[in-house]
């Protein structure tokens, strides 16, 4: 009975040490995610940035909300994208399973003029961005969540 003991904890630690290589391997760089949606946003590539969204992407900064793909990317992508150049990430939390994967941390941006004659801004901020698989095991964006500080004007 005890060889039978023994050879039964041994295959469970197997096949328990298995199971983690598995998820870890399905698990993904959230970080090469953001790249590829930062690197879309400062080259202002909207096609891009729109094949990234989720279908019911959720977007939150502040009391603003935007639910949906064409919300999203009208709203909140398109309206702003106009004012904001060199989009940075740094990150301080990050997390993925096979699944879904986030990264937070703070971000840095370029605020450009409304108008001619006005200063260009710095902008700062907080950032939660959420990536879930969808049906066809693509990665998309899911949820963003920004918060950002008041606009100082750039030295």
């Amino acid at each position: 009975m005890k060889p039978f003991l023994g050879l039964l904890l041994g295959g469970a630690l197997l096949a328990s040490c298995s199971n983690a290589k598995t998820d870890e391997a399905a698990a993904v760089n959230v970080q090469s995610l953001n790249q590829q949606f930062i690197g879309a946003w400062n080259a202002k590539n909207t096609v891009q940035l729109d094949s990234l969204l989720a279908d019911d992407v959720q977007y939150a900064q502040g009391a603003t909300r935007f639910n949906g793909k064409s919300e999203v990317a009208d709203k909140w992508v398109r309206a702003t994208m106009g004012t904001i150049s060199d989009l940075k990430l740094y990150s301080t939390t990050t997390g993925s399973d096979a699944n879904m994967a986030y990264e937070a941390g703070t971000f840095s941006t370029d605020v450009l003029p409304e108008t001619p004659g006005q200063p260009r801004g710095e902008g700062e901020g907080n950032f939660i961005l959420l990536w879930k698989k969808n049906k066809k095991n693509a990665w998309k964006l899911s949820y963003v969540q920004l918060e950002g500080l008041p606009v100082k004007v750039a030295n």
